[in-house]
């Protein structure tokens, strides 16, 4: 059976359009925006986290991994909450979250897997140097957030559903505080958007020590005023999809077990200490103590 002229033409017009639709849907596919792409190779997953990445980690244990598995690892930023949500609606691959009640709710339920412990950082209280409040002297973090409310001190709130806010909210609920006033302020932020304007505008906020950290320099209108509750501590764990569950779930699994390998702690461990003196993670061997 031969071809017609028009068939021909047909068949020619369709060769024509094919390099232009498949320009179409590789631009397509590269509308899905992520906060960070580590590693080239042809295996790849999501993952989504909030400081970890913000702040650097997860670049070097990505790429590590990476090179390992000729893989790529896609970030998407997101707070705790807002991660647990894209695992829960297939989204992402895995997650790096501090959410206690979230995850275990998670694994209830049956939406995702392979939850490991791989670290943990703590929470500081920091405010104006001069400290409005008091709270410098505080034995507790309840007693702190009671003081702030008491005068009625600017305190920053991120408001999205973050583990920190859900730690901050915690609190309050402990101080049998419901927080609202002008003095209450909610940024709907980041780590380090929120510090900002707690430095900006001279009002109590609470950050993670690995951010702290970093961006102290940057923050001289603020100091740690209370630490060291051991309801601060922030414990880190990574889960991923179910078995088959997303095309990148057994990806997912490998990079949860490269966190927790020997070399996954030791870049946890060691990550921040030639910049900054110091780590900006402690290691799952020392989390483990606040589980």
């Amino acid at each position: 059976m031969s071809l017609g002229s028009r068939d021909l033409s047909k068949f020619g017009i369709g060769l024509l359009f094919l390099p232009l639709l498949l320009v179409l849907l590789s631009a397509a596919l590269a509308q899905e925006k992520y906060d960070g792409v580590y590693g080239d190779g042809g295996n790849r997953f999501v993952l989504a986290t909030g400081s970890p990445g913000e702040l650097g980690l997860l670049k070097v244990l990505g790429e590590a991994f990476a090179q390992q598995e000729k893989a790529t690892l896609l970030w998407k930023k997101a707070g705790s909450g807002e991660a647990l949500k894209l695992l829960r609606e297939k989204k992402v691959d895995t997650v790096m979250v501090h959410d206690p009640e979230g995850e275990k709710k998670a694994i209830a339920e049956g939406w995702a897997g392979g939850h490991l412990l791989i670290g943990s950082n703590e929470f500081f209280i920091v405010g104006p140097t001069d400290d409005p409040a008091g709270i410098s002297s505080v034995k507790s973090a309840v007693e702190a957030y009671q003081k702030i409310a008491a005068a009625q001190a600017r305190f920053f709130s991120r408001g999205d559903n973050s583990g920190t806010h859900k730690k901050e909210l915690a609190i309050w609920k402990k101080a049998g505080i419901e927080p609202k006033g002008d003095w209450y302020q909610v940024t709907g932020g980041f780590m380090k958007a929120t510090l900002k304007r707690a430095n900006d505008e001279k009002g109590y906020f609470m950050t993670d020590s690995s951010t702290w950290i970093m961006e102290k320099a940057n923050l001289p209108e603020l100091k740690v005023l209370f630490r060291g509750d051991k309801f601060l501590v922030n414990t880190y764990h990574a889960l991923c999809q179910p078995p088959q569950a997303t095309p990148g779930a057994a990806l997912a699994a490998k990079f949860g077990e490269f966190l927790v390998s020997k070399q996954g702690q030791e870049i946890i461990r060691s990550y921040g200490k030639g910049e900054y003196g110091q780590s900006l993670y402690d290691d799952a061997a020392y989390a483990r103590q606040y589980e």
